[in-house]
């Protein structure tokens, strides 16, 4: 599974979600998202549609300055916002440790400043704005539960 690789390209915020959205409706507890990406690539919209996919309803908005946002849906979703963060302690504070693998799902953007933190089994999403709207999102999984989600994704998205 690890060298699996999903790529799709969105045209829109809604389309954007829309792919978010089909990745939440198949999570399972103790799922894990690293979400990657240049500010202002979609990350916090693909979330939306994690959460929108996990039955949440109301706003979801980036925790960057609260670092983590808590909701409750079909699995409780901790969306992270690293991006302030600059050292693996600061991880260990925030007690990150106590949301992974637990009932919920967790979605973690920015994880790349702590490569050595996430190593487990994980969905990787890495999305890039390729002009106003449009963006390619290339997914990818490593460990076990995530082959499941890619077939069923890629039967989902083959005709785009």
């Amino acid at each position: 599974m690890q060298n699996s690789k999903l790529v799709l390209y969105t045209y829109s915020e809604k389309e954007t979600e829309a792919v978010g959205r089909a990745v939440g409706e198949r999570l399972f507890a103790g799922a894990l998202l690293l979400l990657e990406g240049e500010l202002g690539a979609g990350k916090t919209v693909f979330a939306r549609g994690v959460a929108r996919g996990l039955g949440i309803k109301g706003t979801i908005s980036s925790p960057t300055f609260t670092l983590l946002r808590a909701y409750e849906g079909r699995l409780p979703f901790y969306h992270f916002d690293l991006y302030r963060l600059e050292k693996e302690d600061e991880l260990m504070e925030l007690g990150i440790d106590e949301y992974l693998d637990g009932d919920g799902v967790a979605l973690v953007e920015w994880p790349g400043r702590f490569d050595s933190f996430f190593t487990g089994p994980a969905l990787l999403v890495y999305i890039e704005r390729n002009g106003d709207e449009a963006r390619l999102l290339v997914m990818s999984g490593r460990g076990a539960g995530y082959e499941e989600i890619f077939h069923e994704l890629e039967n989902l998205f083959r005709e785009r």
